[in-house]
């Protein structure tokens, strides 16, 4: 009797595919990375720089009891299948495991699948294949070449301005809202007119003024032009064109975080944790179903049996008039084939017939995905647009309306869109017709600076720039924020002082790694070494030997940044007050620390902030996140603390205390466990541990 193991990342996707593989097999999970680079060595890099960039990895430390566990499984298995994500990193989890587990000579395989379906999960395991090298090697020079980048600047920053890291993706990112921030303040308002007629059905808008196009800088000069005209005005033209509004292709990852912050008003964060469990599976009666593909993609190709099922679905539901065509990507497109867009995996499971089955947030996502891959494959929507000209004396004035013909993928779609094309119509009209306008008049406006990033718009322009990859965004946007490098405003980002002091000095000292370009180039070069067309110890030498020598020549000439001066004398010893930033956040000290240790109180009636969001998921609910909040009573009054966001609901307290320092990995804050183990607060996504010491961060 065979007895085969198969190690997943996930609890619930083992769970689900369990169900669909014979008694022969047993399925468990690693729940992601089990080892990472060490922090050890020369700047903790984990990398011998010497002996040909070799990597040292070590077993995190709270994954050492699942090791072991998996460990003990293999014992008992005759055979071992490998069935992590089917992407890069998902394929060096499953290197990472072969090289850890005490397998021996036994039988190990690798199967990939883009759903947790039957179907496709048993066709995954009837072409099994070898761990794809090319893949583990292009994760691997990534990972080398950010934590070079990572902690050789985040040292450097951390040391002359106090900044708290510095990355590859997350600067570049951060130059982007920088930048657009210097063009808001360069921006000069302008004051311009607009000359509006309106009529009894419609309304018309001054284009032309003697022949020219309409440009009124001023109100004089709008009230020049309205004193030439009448409320009589005569149609000299009627144009009516038939026009076209195709769907959009299917989703992937990074359409899907826009859509779901601008439609849902869900971040990318959330999305990704909705989407994931959402591929994972949900239980659907008896049975754990995943509803979704994978949701970490760049492609918008559609297996060619579900475009079948889909064209059957859409001619039985809505017609066989609103069946359209396939969205072909640009031939310039670099996926794999065997990837897929993001789309349900069952087309009978309609979010209407599972909604009691999914929380709030699931459905709608599931919902939108479900409705935008199959409006993908409708007819586009078809209207009617008509452009009149109205004239008055010298004045061209022009009115456009839309007369809806065939609603075509709007049908189902629409409600995400809508506002794509406004549907406005006008009144029959004639050339040589007349009309008598109810009133002309003038309106006052002013130019508009550009816009901050919403963060829709911000994952839009990674994605056009090449920065980063789509299933990096999120933990992107969520760095930024960690590291108070940006606030949101009115759903916008606005970069912090900080924020904009770490741009300026990384643009002085290495511009050519924070820019957009950088970043393109490298996930170009890492997709060279995925297709076996570049050499990962090359890619990393070159880089290093041109980066090294701009760290040290920065570590020498970069200034070490002072604190500012609050305009006030400190009241023991006169010298100035200074602005510093401690572990509880700003204070306001004397600058001749430590000779004098003044520290001017806060107003005990100051409102009480609101708790910090450190934005990782609570361990126990699995629906709040982790938020700072300070002891009010007790003998702990005035410590720090990391609770559940759902409190009441949720009493989770992250156990031990607070250590005041940060995560080497990450930057999170540090926490120290009852037996006196100091661990990361966010165990699933870093992992970071030590036992018994600190160890030594030059923290502010």
């Amino acid at each position: 009797m065979s007895n085969i193991l198969v190690i997943v990342e996930s609890p619930t996707k083992s769970k689900a595919i369990e169900q669909y593989l014979g008694s022969d097999y047993k399925v468990v999970a690693s729940k992601g990375h089990i080892r990472d680079l060490a922090i050890s060595g020369p700047g903790g890099l984990g990398i011998d720089v010497k002996n040909q960039f070799k990597p040292e990895y070590q077993i995190l430390t709270e994954k050492q009891d699942i090791v072991k566990q998996l460990n003990s499984a293999v014992k008992k298995a005759n055979e071992v299948i490998l069935a992590t994500d089917p992407d890069r990193e998902g394929e060096a989890i499953s290197w990472h495991l072969q090289e850890t587990l005490t397998i021996g000579n036994k039988p190990v395989s690798r199967v990939a699948f883009n759903e947790i379906t039957k179907p496709a999960v048993l066709a995954a395991f009837q072409a099994p294949r070898a761990i794809d090298m090319d893949l583990v090697s292009s994760q691997e020079t990534r990972r080398i070449i950010d934590r070079i980048i990572g902690f050789k600047l985040s040292k450097l920053l951390r040391s002359k301005i106090k900044s708290q890291s510095a990355g590859r993706v997350q600067s570049a990112a951060l130059k982007l809202i920088v930048d657009k921030e210097k063009e808001i303040d360069k921006f000069v308002v302008t004051e311009y007119y607009e000359i509006h007629a309106s009529f009894p059905e419609f309304s018309a808008k001054l284009a032309k003024w003697q022949q020219k196009p309409a440009k009124i800088p001023t109100s004089q000069k709008a009230d020049e032009i309205l004193q030439t005209l009448t409320s009589d005005f005569h149609v000299t033209s009627v144009k009516t064109t038939r026009k076209s509004l195709a769907s959009k292709p299917p989703f992937i990852t990074s359409t899907l975080q826009q859509e779901a912050s601008n439609r849902l008003n869900m971040n990318s964060r959330k999305t990704m944790q909705v989407a994931q469990k959402l591929y994972e599976g949900v239980a659907i009666g008896s049975q754990i179903t995943g509803l979704i593909t994978y949701m970490r993609t760049d492609s918008i190709r559609l297996n060619p049996q579900f475009v079948q099922e889909c064209e059957q679905y859409i001619k039985k539901t809505y017609g066989p008039a609103y069946f359209g065509h396939v969205k072909i990507a640009p031939k310039s497109n670099k996926i794999q084939g065997a990837h897929e867009a993001i789309r349900p995996t069952d087309l009978s499971l309609t979010p209407e017939a599972i909604k009691a089955f999914l929380t709030r947030e699931e459905f709608l996502l599931y919902q939108m995905i479900f409705l935008r891959t199959v409006a993908s494959l409708m007819k586009s929507a078809q209207f009617d647009q008509t452009v009149v000209e109205l004239t008055n004396g010298e004045a061209s004035f022009r009115a456009v309306g839309n007369q809806p013909i065939f609603d075509g993928y709007k049908r189902i779609y629409g409600k995400y869109d809508a506002d794509e094309e406004s549907m406005n119509q006008l009144p029959k009209m004639e050339k040589g017709s007349q009309f008598k306008a109810n009133d002309v008049c003038k309106k006052q406006l002013f130019t508009i600076p550009p816009a901050r990033y919403s963060e829709a718009k911000l994952i839009k322009e990674m994605e056009e720039l090449g920065i980063g990859r789509p299933s990096t965004y999120a933990q992107t946007i969520q760095t930024l924020k960690s590291r108070h490098y940006v606030t949101i405003k009115e759903k916008k980002f606005e970069p912090t002082e900080q924020g904009i002091l770490t741009i300026e000095k990384l643009d002085e000292y290495f511009q050519e790694f924070v820019s957009a370009d950088y970043s393109k180039r490298m996930e170009d070069t890492l997709d060279d070494i995925e297709k076996g067309e570049a050499k990962q110890l090359t890619v990393i030498a070159d880089f290093y030997n041109y980066f090294e020598p701009l760290v040290a020549s920065a570590s020498q000439k970069m200034q070490k940044e002072q604190p500012k001066e609050t305009g006030e004398l400190c009241p023991l010893c006169h010298s100035p007050m200074v602005y510093r930033r401690g572990r509880y956040g700003d204070f306001e000290a004397c600058s001749d620390y430590p000779k004098c240790k003044y520290i001017k109180p806060k107003p005990e009636e100051k409102e009480r902030e609101k708790p910090r969001d450190t934005g990782v998921i609570c361990p126990s609910c699995h629906k709040g996140t982790l938020v700072e909040r300070v002891a009010r009573k007790g003998k702990n009054k005035g410590n720090k603390f990391y609770g559940c966001s759902n409190y009441p609901r949720c009493k989770y307290i992250a156990p031990g205390s607070d250590t005041h320092k940060l995560c080497p990995n990450c930057n999170m804050p540090l926490i120290k466990l009852p037996d006196k183990t100091i661990q990361c607060l966010d165990q699933e996504n870093c992992g970071y541990q030590v036992e018994k010491t600190i160890p030594k961060i030059e923290i502010e």
